[in-house]
């Protein structure tokens, strides 16, 4: 005989899943039992529920495979809820394996009870509760499914007395569908929108993760247009290489080049992203959009020429419908000021910056304790790590470093919060990558407030021998918040972090920690923690008040820095 765990785990190894995440608890002890008998499967018990999620979400996005979490009854599952909240606006495909009071005891408000078919009806594109083992194996093809065809989360409930049913004699395993079927936009669509594209005299594009399998077909295209090329912080990870129309991001961790690129073009063209900073967006021009989705069409900017259907289809049948664009000053104005900006970003990766007579004078009014600067780390660790590395970064400053300042090879992977944009995302996603495969270099771009909220789970890179290399920008800060108060005049006030030493917090725990505080010996820390075998974090003690300026500051940004920092100034203790 087969119990309904069994049937569950066996389905849950035949599509590929090599881990689940979680933690132990009554309800679901029939399926921890049956991942403890099934070879294929490993369980790692995380030390909080929502890093679990995260790790799921993860592992979902760098194969496209059900990423499985699980949590018990009541706050189990609920601790659940933030990282799974981050895989369904990541378009992640998750199964939640959640555990229920026993069905007796189903709204007698049990202890530890909670209704998980309401506490998942946002978050979920499917769930259900499974109250007899015969629901057992349509249920779970219908949740895979729901997730795998959907890209989101499924939430599948077990009660206590359910786990241990015994199936019939041969029930058949439950299986997934995992082919999609990509689609091209109609040949009126991609017509009309041709037509807008040659008849306008210059165009740019902003480029998406929608087009990482389009590679070839949006550099023609760029060519084609003579285009130059703003990319999502998530288009980084397939376009940024090699790719002489480049001009790098937009929003708060672009540049000047974006902007120069938006204003001075006469047709926009939106290439598989559903990028969502509205007021970053030039007005006043024509706009084409591709997408997958049609539902993502005209969510942020009013579109004259939608197109819908798979990137790589859609430019297969555009491209010849185009005529060659000969002027090239706009990609030539975009991509100059794109190259000065990124020769006057190499000025911060000095360490003698400060000694400099500019970096002098400036260090007088932003950095008077001479702690490490930021760019300095990001670039270094971009210059060590691995060319095939995954980069995970918490939401927040950590992200602009890393936006500005790693490049991406082609083969390097990237994951963050960066739909959702939780705090604490970097750790968890990071295990979960190393998770996959132990010997790919793993480096998260840990926050000191992302890595402290979810600190625990240090000790479950040590428990399975998870090799990740945990960079922490150590400013004392919450430093996004602290930017955009300052921005608009206001005093920072709640932000300020007391923090421990995390590498001795580290090596407590069994990591390798190694803490650096001045600027020169930031290259041997990052060389060592890229060399160390295990898992490793590199406690840098980074300055709080660096700035990363966007493309296009306004005046009352400005007055409203100096506004702030007069009040800070003002406000300080003597």
């Amino acid at each position: 005989m087969t119990t309904v765990a069994e049937l569950l785990i066996e389905s849950l190894a035949d599509h590929g899943v090599s881990q689940v995440w979680g933690v132990v608890g009554d309800a679901l002890n029939p399926v921890t039992d049956a991942i403890r008998r099934e070879d294929r499967i490993d369980w790692i018990g995380v030390r909080h529920e929502e890093a679990g999620a995260f790790a799921a979400g993860a592992q979902a996005q760098l194969t496209g495979r059900l990423g499985v979490c699980m949590g018990t009854v009541g706050p189990g599952s609920i601790h659940l809820l933030n990282g799974l909240y981050d895989a369904k606006k990541s378009h992640a495909p998750v199964l939640a394996i959640c555990g229920q009071v026993p069905r007796e005891d189903i709204g007698s408000d049990f202890f530890q009870e909670v209704d998980n078919d309401a506490l998942f009806a946002d978050v979920a594109v499917f769930r259900a509760t499974v109250t007899t083992a015969d629901q057992l194996p349509a249920l779970v093809e219908r949740a895979g499914n729901a997730a795998l065809q959907q890209r989101g989360v499924a939430v599948l409930t077990l009660p206590g007395d359910v786990g241990g049913l015994d199936l019939p004699n041969h029930t058949p395993v439950p299986r997934f569908v995992v082919d999609h079927s990509p689609a091209a936009p109609s040949t009126e669509s991609l017509s009309r929108a041709a037509a807008a594209i040659n008849a306008a005299g210059s165009v740019a594009l902003l480029v998406g993760q929608g087009a990482r399998d389009a590679r070839v077909e949006v550099l023609q295209l760029a060519g084609r247009l003579s285009a130059p090329m703003v990319l999502t912080l998530k288009g980084k990870e397939g376009l940024e290489s090699d790719n002489e129309f480049e001009v790098g991001q937009s929003g708060l961790i672009g540049n000047r080049a974006s902007a120069v690129a938006f204003e001075g073009c006469d047709l926009l063209f939106l290439v598989g992203t559903d990028f969502p900073y509205k007021n970053f967006l030039p007005s006043g021009k024509t706009i084409v959009q591709l997408d997958a989705e049609g539902a993502h069409i005209g969510r942020r900017v009013a579109v004259d020429h939608p197109l819908v259907g798979d990137t790589r289809l859609a430019l297969e049948a555009l491209l010849p419908l185009l005529e060659a664009k000969s002027d090239r000053s706009l990609l030539e104005k975009a991509r100059t000021s794109y190259q000065s900006w990124r020769e006057r970003q190499q000025q911060f990766v000095d360490p003698d910056f400060d000694r400099h007579p500019k970096g002098f004078l400036r260090r007088k009014v932003d950095n008077p304790e001479a702690r490490v600067r930021p760019e300095l780390l990001a670039a270094l660790v971009d210059r060590h790590a691995a060319d095939d590395a995954v980069f995970t970064a918490d939401t927040g400053m950590a992200t602009v470093w890393l936006a500005r300042y790693v490049r991406m090879t082609g083969q390097r992977r990237l994951l963050g919060s960066f739909n959702l944009g939780s705090m604490a995302n970097a750790m968890p996603q990071a295990l979960g990558a190393a998770a996959l495969d132990r010997s790919r270099q793993v480096v998260a771009f840990c926050g000191d407030g992302g890595l402290s909220m979810l600190l625990g789970d240090l000790i479950t890179a040590v428990s399975y021998e998870l090799p990740v290399k945990l960079v922490v920008f150590d400013n004392g800060r919450l430093g996004m918040v602290k930017l955009e108060m300052e921005q608009v005049g206001i005093p920072e006030f709640g932000t300020v972090l007391q923090n421990p030493d995390f590498a001795r917090v580290a090596a407590a725990v069994g990591l390798r920690g190694i803490r650096v505080e001045d600027a020169h010996d930031v290259e041997a820390g990052v060389r060592e923690a890229m060399a160390h075998p295990g898992p490793v974090l590199l406690d840098v003690l980074t300055n709080p008040d660096e700035i990363a300026v966007p493309p296009s500051p306004t005046l009352e940004q400005g007055w409203g820095f100096a506004i702030a920092k007069t009040k800070e100034f003002v406000d300080s203790p003597t």
